[in-house]
């Protein structure tokens, strides 16, 4: 499929448009995307959304905004409400009482509701293990149940004799 812009290049960027139940599509190469973003950013930025809804609701405290800097790596608030991005997680914390309004104007929460990925099982069952204080024994149990799922049989296996071990110590 061409680009619906240039008709010249194959299209890679894919865009549908629903708007009042009519759906629009749109197919761009990748330099007409970007001719494109430009011209919809220089419309309708992000920092300047970013930086009305800072200033929404009133005069927001500006003392010590101005000198407020992130440590890890150096980008100030100022910065931050121009450019509409945060240089690192860092800034997160070091402009989190700022940060928390303005999350809750655009998401209605400033706190995640919802569902995580677990990218790791291995670590999220250590996690469980740290925060309830499970047994060692406990631990590989659960560690045995996820090798079965994921139909890692030798590792089950190996876990099977551990526990099977600890058991004939007495460990719990």
């Amino acid at each position: 499929m061409l680009c619906d812009i240039c008709g010249k290049v194959v299209a890679t960027v894919h865009l549908t448009e629903i708007i009042d139940d009519q759906m629009a599509e749109l197919h761009l190469c990748e330099n007409c995307a970007r001719a494109k973003s430009m011209e919809m950013e220089q419309q309708f930025g992000l920092a300047d959304l970013l930086a009305g809804l800072s200033n929404m609701g009133g005069q927001v405290e500006t003392e010590g905004m101005a000198g407020l800097k992130c440590p890890a790596c150096g980008l100030t608030y100022e910065n931050f409400k121009k450019i509409g991005r945060l240089g690192c997680s860092e800034c997160y914390w070091s402009f989190k009482s700022y940060l928390n309004p303005l999350l809750k104007k655009i998401h209605g929460s400033n706190q995640h509701i919802g569902k995580s990925p677990i990218n790791k099982p291995q670590e999220s069952i250590r996690l469980q293990a740290i925060k309830t204080k499970i047994s060692p024994l406990q631990e590989l149990r659960n560690q045995l149940r996820l090798a079965i799922q994921k139909e890692e049989f030798e590792k089950a296996a190996e876990l099977r004799d551990k526990i099977k071990e600890l058991e004939k110590k007495g460990e719990t």
